[in-house]
């Protein structure tokens, strides 16, 4: 019955061959183009029509001082591992080559009918993390059927091996900054009119293990309702959505035991968010802009982090959680350069007391965090206060500067500081020898962090890109790793190559 609950996601998932402007870590866009390999073949075949053939190639170098990625890290001879902000010991400096190369083939033999197939090659060069989350030998991205012509009959369905983006990807989306991008073996259906679309779906999240075929975690159940009308508000997109996320015991170890953190499951839970995303429409009020989003939850979230108090250790507690964001923002249209600066606060709740029956932090299901909570990837929508003030300027045709400043602060010093991707820092308990845990008594305030980046589009296929980033750090952080000589603050530098064909 789960996979009747499907749905075509509108504009999805843009081709390959050309690269979304969700954040500056991507490329421009460009819709005067099929690829260059597709222009190509049409001009040359006039059957090359049905046919969509093309790929993706990028480079991206990163060297990160003061800062790697706990949990991944390898051990160094001293015996301790990579902290980040660690100021002694460890080894908190990483400086490697990212290589990704997508590869599609489409086919679309009637209105009613496309089929569609991607693979994808993830590699990195001189990773001191062991193993690298960022290698995947020779794999399948993207393998699905679309059937049904929207403009015939509003039905159409979506099946197979596919990437999710909904909204501006803070709950769904496929992480596409990771050089191993997101994706779900899913079923989707989708009735769209001239008002409104609404997706139903089902899906299972892919886990991806180098060396091997990746394959869905049979026991991590997403679905649910999303919505969206430019009608119901005049001069705003609304969206409305209710998701579920169902995960059973067997989802640690779907794979196998003790493989690295992003090749295992997610903890049990049964976890519902209902909630509402608004969006002013281009050129709609001006020089004005803005945008917001508010999601609960609510169900059980069942307690297996090695160290959990024993009043909740092994027992289903009560989830009982909210995240938020608003955003506005001003653009100079006819200035030089065309300015703009914006205003944005996030919020998610933390747990206020990790041993009662309640569980308050807020599930970030399948985001692309990388866009929202600072370029250098130390958050997520979790257990967070984060003021950003944002800035961006356009003194080129093909070039874009942008600016960004972050305050975090947790929200519960009850709670810990989880990563990019929802991992506890340091797990549960005092602060252990590796540098977190939770500490009620600490200051909340974890510190700021400035990025800057620019972007320079070389060709409609083919960008160049620039970014710098370092992190300040706060009491919370200084009053973690007082034990362990101290803290630092991190900086980032990376430069990154796209070229789509």
């Amino acid at each position: 019955m789960a996979w009747l609950l499907c749905g075509l996601v509108h504009g999805e998932e843009p081709s390959p061959a050309v690269a979304t402007v969700a954040s500056p870590a991507t490329a421009p866009n460009s819709t005067n183009t099929a690829g260059l390999l597709n222009d190509w073949l049409r001009q040359q075949w006039s059957a090359a029509s049905a046919w969509n053939v093309g790929g993706q190639t990028r480079l991206r170098y990163e060297n990160k001082e003061d800062f790697a990625a706990p949990g991944w890290s390898h051990a160094p001879a001293n015996g301790g591992g990579a902290v980040d902000f660690r100021q002694v010991g460890g080894d908190p400096n990483n400086s490697y080559l990212l290589y990704r190369q997508r590869l599609h083939l489409g086919y679309t033999p009637a209105t009613w009918l496309t089929a569609y197939a991607e693979a994808r090659e993830s590699a990195a060069v001189n990773d001191d993390r062991r193993p690298s989350p960022d290698v995947d030998t020779f794999d399948l991205q993207q393998g699905y059927v679309v059937l049904g012509d929207p403009q015939a009959f509003p039905l159409t369905a979506k099946v197979g091996r596919q990437e999710m983006i909904y909204g501006d990807e803070r709950l769904i989306g496929n992480a596409d900054w990771n050089n191993v991008p997101r994706t779900f073996d899913a079923a989707k259906l989708r009735y769209e009119t001239q008002n409104f679309w609404v997706d139903a779906f089902a899906s299972r999240v892919v886990l991806p293990l180098d060396g091997h075929f990746n394959l869905p975690n049979d026991y991590d159940w997403f679905s649910g309702l999303y919505a969206s009308t430019r009608t119901l508000v005049p001069r705003q997109e609304t969206q409305f959505y209710v998701l579920s996320r169902n995960v059973g015991l067997g989802s640690p170890n779907t794979i196998g035991p003790g493989l690295p953190a992003y090749a295992t499951g997610a903890s049990p839970r049964d976890i519902y968010t209902v909630g509402f995303r608004i969006q002013s429409l281009p050129d709609q009020f001006g020089p004005w802009d803005y945008s917001a989003e508010m999601a609960g939850q609510f169900g059980h979230y069942k307690e297996t982090t090695p160290g959990a108090p024993a009043s909740v250790a092994g027992k289903n507690l009560a989830q009982e959680a909210m995240a938020a964001y608003a955003q506005i923002g001003y653009t100079w249209k006819e200035a030089f350069a065309s300015p703009r600066v914006g205003l944005e606060y996030d919020y998610a709740s933390g747990d206020s007391n990790p041993t009662d029956a309640k569980h308050q932090t807020f599930d970030n299901l399948f985001p692309t965090n990388h866009k929202f909570y600072g370029y250098m990837d130390f958050f997520s929508w979790q257990n967070i206060h984060d003021l950003r003030f944002m800035t961006s300027i356009k003194p080129l045709h093909q070039l874009t500067v942008t600016g960004d400043y972050h305050s975090f602060w947790l929200a519960n010093t009850h709670d810990s500081f989880y990563t990019v991707a929802g991992l506890r820092r340091g797990g549960l308990g005092p602060t252990p020898a590796g540098g977190y845990g939770i500490n009620p008594n600490y200051g909340s305030y974890v510190g700021s962090e400035l990025d800057l980046v620019a972007t320079y589009a070389v060709k409609s296929y083919a960008s160049a890109q620039l970014g710098f980033g370092h992190f300040f750090v706060g009491d919370y952080v200084k009053s973690s790793l007082a034990g362990l000589g101290g803290a630092t603050d991190a900086n980032w530098v990376y430069v990154q190559m796209l070229f789509n064909f």
